[in-house]
């Protein structure tokens, strides 16, 4: 079969890895919006705070004014009936301005931290804002990654194979092979196979690489299955390569998604009703 014959079909698919993107984009989201709610509350009631201590302090002034005058009249009225001087009814008038005084630096002062904790709401209340705008960021990114996700799922296809048999899903690199592994339709085993080197056990059967033309993007594979000898000559880049294996004969295939200097990668897809490695312990 030409390469020319090769039928494509898209089947939606997508990594594990940029769905749990999706998902972690998506919580931080909703997480930096309930932080911003709870600090819009409390400053909310920080303002309140204020205001309440602001009333009380002229509230105290008036009631302060109002004594000084109380207590000027009272100072006049006991030196009238006690004799006191003049110059002690001065001392007395220059205390009670002495405290005036005193009550005004601490207003002054009441009202400078009022401002400065105006100053500090307007701060939070910009960066409540720049939290909100990081949030229609993240908003951003989990559109990105959606995006990313739909071009991944366009990217699986289905190929006719080498035997005229239309293979199942095939992965032109790891990130699909990712994909078809979620999926768990079949059995994967990826591997490696250099020039010159003897055969490699891949899943159950043996794979030795026996020619490799990196600039036609072609390689010949010699497969030792059920104790016989198949060669493959002549394959192309993401070409299903099919045979058949196992007591009861399934279909095998070898896609090799990647071709170098005397070495090629890809893997080996079965079904999942085939026998598998015996692992040692």
């Amino acid at each position: 079969m030409n390469d020319n014959d090769r039928e494509y079909v898209v089947t939606p698919s997508a990594p594990g890895w940029l769905t749990g993107i999706a998902v972690a984009g998506i919580l931080l989201a909703l997480a930096a919006l309930a932080w911003s709610f709870s600090l819009q509350a409390t400053l909310k009631g920080e303002q309140q705070k204020l205001d309440a201590s602001s009333q009380q302090n002229t509230a105290l002034s008036q009631r302060l004014d109002e004594t000084n005058e109380r207590m000027r009249a009272q100072a006049q009225t006991l030196g009238q009936s006690v004799g006191l001087t003049q110059k002690q009814l001065e001392d007395k008038s220059n205390e009670l301005i002495a405290a005036q005084r005193t009550v005004t630096a601490t207003t002054a002062r009441l009202q400078r931290e009022q401002n400065a904790t105006s100053k500090q709401i307007g701060d939070v209340q910009t960066d409540v804002s720049s939290v909100k705008s990081d949030v229609g960021g993240v908003k951003t990114d989990v559109a990105t990654t959606q995006a990313d996700l739909a071009q991944t799922k366009t990217q699986l296809t289905r190929v006719m194979g080498d035997s005229g048999v239309m293979s199942g899903l095939i992965a032109t690199n790891h990130d699909e092979l990712e994909e078809l592994k979620h999926r768990g339709d079949r059995n994967y085993y990826e591997f490696t196979l250099h020039k010159g080197a003897p055969a490699q056990n891949v899943g159950t059967i043996k794979v030795q690489l026996k020619k490799v033309d990196q600039k036609r993007s072609k390689y010949t594979l010699a497969v030792n299955s059920d104790d016989r000898n198949i060669d493959k000559k002549d394959k192309n880049l993401d070409e299903p390569v099919q045979f058949y294996s196992g007591k009861t004969p399934a279909l095998f295939e070898i896609v090799v998604n990647n071709i170098s200097k005397n070495e090629v990668t890809g893997y080996l897809s079965t079904p999942k009703s085939a026998p598998t490695p015996i692992s040692v312990p």
